[in-house]
């Protein structure tokens, strides 16, 4: 095995870090742009969303297949593979002459784009001893908020030098560049033990997951915290482009550096959670999401920044209890529990926009923040269910031992 800060784990750390950021480059760089696209093309706010939409739902859908498949014949060549498909999407979008061949490039981008985050931690807990994982896994996750950010502000910063499709091409250059120190520096797995696929065992262990009331709390908790927040910027790309703002794409992109505050938000939780039990952390990041949410209120572009950051930072407080939740309540078949969580995830984010669109159609960002407080509530109503019934289960064990 591959322990901690030797030679080999440095690099395959690395490559994996890579990995992620191509990953979320790719995945998140249109969001900035949706209002040129918009402007562009002459189509709606919810018709132009489906350039982040497809894309998420479809790498929701690949999440259980890449997976399983990566048990019956390696991860690495999967990872490879996915990786080099991403970057030619982006490539190829360049070259889009409407935005419906945008979406379907856009749509077949999404799928691969599950490939690396399906198989990755896995391809870590064949090849990386206990304490080299946990290492690994908080650099790699620290590289998918670094790709989500630098997605958007690459995205941006291109467009409003050349375009929409300067944008893409940028990105799809920096992703071969990724991707073939990716391809040199990830070694072979020498751990790996290959299993024949069945199907249905895997499907009676996603019943049992979705029929775990415990687990499908976190589901539910995840993704629709994720269908607001993540769908909150897009909306507001279209509050700050338009007057009094007029922000160029930009601009635009540079919003999303307020993401930092989730990176800080995912590395306190951990420490808080020793303190606290997870459903309570979990009510805590929803409370301060919905007042970050209710900040955005205001009119000054300096308050509406600090309320997104205080979003972000408690969304991902959330985000990392509930997933951590899910691998600490799942009794077999983890893998394809955590899986699950992310396809809820990212289902979730997908769908965000067709929500949202009626209350900006009536009511602009004030009706967007009225949406966002509704699902809240009873993400909110959730995590407190999920806090009874811990304490209850833990009275019990109590009296019975």
């Amino acid at each position: 095995m591959i322990e901690a800060y030797s030679r080999e784990w440095w690099r395959a750390t690395l490559a994996l870090c890579l990995g992620s950021f191509t990953v979320f480059i790719n995945l998140y760089a249109p969001q900035p742009l949706l209002p040129e696209l918009r402007h562009t093309f002459g189509i709606s706010t919810l018709v132009v969303g489906l350039a982040m939409s497809v894309a998420t739902l479809t790498l929701a859908m690949s999440l259980l297949f890449f997976g399983t498949l990566s048990d019956a014949i390696g991860r690495r060549a999967i990872m490879r593979i996915t990786l080099l498909l991403t970057g030619l999407c982006s490539l190829v979008v360049t070259l889009a002459p409407n935005f419906a061949a945008l979406l379907i490039v856009r749509a077949l981008q999404g799928f691969v784009l599950g490939g690396l985050p399906a198989v990755a931690i896995a391809w870590m807990g064949d090849e990386f001893d206990k304490r080299a994982l946990m290492l690994a896994v908080g650099f790699y996750i620290s590289a998918n908020t670094l790709g989500g950010i630098g997605g958007r502000v690459i995205g941006g910063t291109a467009a409003h030098l050349g375009g929409w499709q300067a944008s893409f091409l940028a990105v799809g250059i920096l992703s071969m560049v990724c991707i073939v120190m990716f391809w040199r520096l990830l070694p072979p797995a020498r751990h790996f033990q290959a299993t024949p696929f069945k199907w249905r065992p895997a499907l009676q262990s996603i019943r049992g997951h979705l029929a775990n009331p415990v687990l499908l709390a976190a589901y539910l908790i995840g993704g629709l915290n994720f269908l607001i927040f993540i769908n909150q910027y897009s909306y507001m790309t279209f509050r700050l482009n338009d007057s009094p703002y007029g922000l160029s794409t930009q601009w635009l992109g540079m919003i999303f550096l307020t993401y930092l505050g989730g990176t800080l938000g995912s590395a306190l939780s951990g420490r808080v959670a020793q303190r606290l039990a997870q459903p309570t952390c979990m009510m805590m990041g929803i409370v301060i999401l919905m007042g970050g949410t209710l900040i955005t209120l205001a009119n000054p572009l300096a308050v509406i920044l600090l309320g997104l950051t205080i979003n972000a930072f408690g969304f991902f407080f959330c985000h990392s209890m509930a997933s951590s939740w899910v691998g600490r309540h799942a009794t077999e078949a983890r893998g394809s529990a955590s899986a699950l969580y992310l396809v809820f995830y990212y289902v979730g984010a997908s769908l965000g926009a067709f929500y949202l669109e009626p209350f900006w159609l009536v009511g602009g960002w004030p009706g967007v923040v009225i949406a966002s407080w509704l699902v809240l509530v009873f993400t909110l109503a959730t995590a407190a269910w999920l806090k009874r019934r811990e304490r209850s289960l833990s009275t019990f064990h109590s009296a019975i031992g």
